[in-house]
C-alpha cells in the first residue's frame, strides 16, 4: 500500500474516532435511533445530483442494511445504554478480526501469517486498552456494540465484492437505504413524544452532531474506507480501523477530559507496531526473500 493511501486510511481513523465523541454529545438531546435516521437523511442529499452506480439495487440494499443500518441501530443505542466513548471506540473495532474472518469465508482471501501477526500484536493492544475502561458500562450495551461491530464487518464484505463502482455516488445512493428503517425503529422503541420533543426543540449541539456524522464520518470516512477496499484485500484494510481507539482516546481528552493511564499508552504503541507488521511494505531484499 504506497504512503498516499495509507494516509488516507489514518484520516478516516481520525474522524471516526473523533465520531465517538460527536456521538455523546448528540445523545444529550436526541434520541439514538432518530439521531442515526437524521444522520442518513443529510448525508443522501446530494443523491440528486449524482447517477445511481451500475450495481444490483439487491445487493445495494444489503450493503445498506449491514454496513450503515445495522451497525448504528446497534452502536448508538449501545452507548445511550452504558457504552462510554472510549470503551464503544475499543469494542467497535473487533469488526477487523470479523472482517477478516468473514473475507477468508465469503471471498476466499486467507490472511498472510505476516497479516494475521500484525493482527495478534494489535489486538494484544487493543486488550490493553480495553483494561484501562472503566467498569461502568452493561452488558446489554457491551453486547449491542459486538453485534454493531459483526454488521460493519459484513458490510466491509459485501461492498469489497460487489464490483467496479466511483465510491462517492456509491455511498451516497447506500444513504438513502437507512432513514426508513431507523425511523421505523425509533417510533417502534423510543416513541412519537421522544421524536417530536427532540425535532421541536433543536439545539446548536444536535445541529452541528448531524451534520459532522453525515458529512465527515459518512460521505467522506465511508467514501474513502470504500475506495481502499476496492483497491486492497479487506484484511489488508480492516486493520487500519484499530487506530479508531487512539484518535477516540485523544479526543474523548481533549473534549471530555477522559483521563488514561500509561498501560493505555502501551496500547496505542502495539497497535502501530501492529499496523506497520501489515501495511508498511518491507525492504525489496526482505520482499524476495519472503516469497522465495
Amino acid at each position: 500500500m504506497p504512503f498516499k493511501h495509507v494516509a488516507l486510511a489514518v484520516v478516516v481513523t481520525a474522524i471516526w474516532g473523533f465520531n465517538f465523541v460527536v456521538i455523546r454529545l448528540g445523545l444529550g438531546s436526541v434520541p439514538p435511533l432518530l439521531l442515526a435516521a437524521l444522520r442518513f437523511m443529510v448525508a443522501a442529499l446530494p443523491v440528486f445530483f449524482l447517477p445511481r452506480p451500475n450495481i444490483p439495487i439487491s445487493r445495494m440494499m444489503a450493503i445498506g442494511l449491514t454496513l450503515f443500518v445495522g451497525q448504528f441501530a446497534f452502536l448508538f443505542p449501545a452507548m445511550k445504554l452504558g457504552m462510554p466513548p472510549g470503551l464503544a471506540s475499543v469494542t467497535l473495532q473487533s469488526q477487523a478480526f470479523f472482517t477478516i474472518l468473514f473475507a477468508a469465508a465469503a471471498l476466499g482471501e486467507i490472511p498472510r501469517p505476516r497479516q494475521i501477526g500484525g493482527a495478534v500484536i494489535a489486538a494484544l493492544g487493543l486488550g490493553a486498552i480495553a483494561l484501562t475502561v472503566g467498569g461502568a458500562f452493561t452488558w446489554i450495551g457491551l453486547g449491542l456494540t459486538l453485534a454493531s461491530a459483526a454488521s460493519w464487518a459484513t458490510g466491509n464484505v459485501l461492498m469489497r465484492s460487489a464490483g467496479k463502482a466511483d465510491m462517492l455516488p456509491m455511498i451516497v445512493w447506500l444513504c438513502l437505504f437507512p432513514p426508513l428503517p431507523l425511523l421505523a425503529l425509533s417510533l417502534a422503541f423510543e416513541g412519537g413524544p421522544a421524536i417530536y420533543a427532540a425535532l421541536t426543540g433543536f439545539t446548536a449541539l444536535g445541529v452541528g452532531s448531524v451534520l459532522y456524522l453525515a458529512i465527515p464520518t459518512t460521505l467522506v470516512g465511508f467514501g474513502i474506507w470504500g475506495f481502499l477496499l476496492k483497491h486492497y484485500p479487506a484484511s489488508t484494510v480492516a486493520p487500519f480501523s484499530l487506530l479508531v481507539p487512539l484518535f477516540g482516546t485523544v479526543s474523548a481528552y481533549l473534549v471530555l477530559g477522559e483521563t488514561f493511564s500509561q498501560l493505555r499508552f502501551l496500547g496505542m504503541t502495539l497497535i502501530l507496531c501492529g499496523l506497520a507488521v501489515i501495511a508498511v511494505p518491507l525492504p525489496r531484499r526482505f520482499s524476495r526473500r519472503a516469497a522465495g
